[in-house]
């Protein structure tokens, strides 16, 4: 790396009554934030040991970590400590293209009742916020009928209900907007009015247009600041710089192949970087095009979405060029672990199962802004309540 990028000093102490259940917690990157704002997660749950065993290889030993599937883990409500927030990052796969778009109410998406379940027999024990973040096509799923699902299964547990869509490129230089669904119990603040809502970097039309679609919920809407501006960070700035002898790099052959797969539009872009005075970089996707697997080239500075590894096609490619030549090898692990903001995530297992964990995660910095800007404002005003 050119330079330190993330504030790798230690996590401040918690504050007093911040305490957090962390649904579906992967590898711990939703972890990372909280704690960077001051938050202690007190429980962490997933079904998926390859995910546990990269958590306890940053964290060490985690007896916090439960493994067990949520539609089990609701039916034991006792191994749920009492918390101030529930995080649930619940699986997105059918709620994205590359799951068919079943839907929320099948396949791994489902987990989601789970989570409700679990929360109906927690009973008066439920934490008084919900954080649920998922991928931005449940705005669309099913044409909007998924998402009011959802904020009607949460008002039916008794939450007053908000949404924001934050774009990781806000922090860190990769496109990753994902949708947040804030829940609180007994709402000390906020609107209900949803018509005076106007499109903002938190809010844009499509967001709007699908929450004044949803008839009948029960909102507590509050008013964030803006997020810092989108692609401050560039990705040269997170990249390791192997030696030219590196295995990482790909063969001359195999980085030929690629230039030639990409369409005549990138191609040029390709070239004209290759014929620059400096090195420059990009990054490329695999995609299938008309029966055709194709190469395309991001050259804005901001990496594209990570995805988890499903038989290698979504490993992200870097794509170096300049003074006549071009290079070509796979970000790292270490680069993936920068690009969710999680720099100096400690990698002790196989590469595809690291990438496999950040592609499946939620980024750093959105937790911990969203913990201070948005959770942290209520937590707040609901201590105040109760005393």
């Amino acid at each position: 790396m050119q330079r330190p990028l993330f504030d790798a000093s230690p996590a401040p102490p918690p504050r007093e009554g911040r305490t957090v259940l962390e649904f579906f917690a992967g590898v711990g990157l939703a972890r990372m934030g909280f704690e960077r704002a001051g938050w202690e997660v007190v429980l962490a749950n997933d079904m998926a040991a390859d995910k546990k065993e990269l958590y306890e290889g940053h964290f060490g030993p985690s007896p916090h970590y439960l493994l067990d599937d949520i539609h089990e883990l609701a039916e034991q409500p006792d191994q749920v400590p009492t918390a101030m927030l529930a995080h649930a990052s619940f699986p997105c796969t059918d709620l994205s293209l590359a799951g068919a778009r079943r839907g929320i109410n099948q396949g791994q998406s489902s987990a989601f009742w789970g989570f409700m379940h679990l929360l109906e027999n927690l009973g008066e024990r439920r934490p008084p916020l919900l954080l649920i973040e998922n991928v931005t096509g449940l705005l669309t799923s099913h044409s909007g009928a998924d998402f009011q699902s959802l904020l009607t299964a949460m008002n039916g547990q008794g939450y007053a209900v908000d949404a924001v869509v934050l774009d990781a490129a806000c922090f860190v230089p990769q496109s990753r907007p994902r949708l947040f669904v804030l829940g609180v119990r007994s709402p000390a603040r906020g609107s209900d009015d949803i018509a005076a809502l106007q499109p903002s970097a938190l809010r844009p039309k499509n967001l709007i247009a699908a929450m004044q679609a949803a008839p009948g919920v029960a909102w507590t809407l509050s008013a964030p600041p803006d997020p810092p501006e989108r692609g401050r960070v560039k990705l040269d700035e997170i990249l390791d710089h192997p030696q030219d002898d590196s295995p990482e790099w790909w063969s001359r052959e195999r980085a030929d192949y690629l230039l030639n797969q990409m369409s005549d539009r990138h191609r040029e872009t390709a070239d004209r970087m290759i014929a620059g005075k400096r090195w420059s970089y990009g990054t490329v996707f695999r995609r299938v095009r008309n029966g055709k697997s194709m190469a395309e080239l991001r050259t804005d500075g901001i990496a594209g979405c990570l995805r988890t590894p499903k038989g290698g096609s979504g490993r992200q490619i870097l794509f170096q060029a300049g003074h006549g030549e071009h290079k070509v090898r796979l970000l790292n692990a270490n680069e993936c672990a920068r690009l969710m903001g999680a720099d100096g995530y400690r990698v002790t297992t196989r590469l595809n199962q690291a990438l496999f964990g950040f592609g499946d995660a939620v980024c750093v910095d959105a937790v911990a802004w969203l913990a201070e800007h948005w959770l942290e404002p209520h937590a707040a005003a609901l201590k105040a309540a109760a005393t």
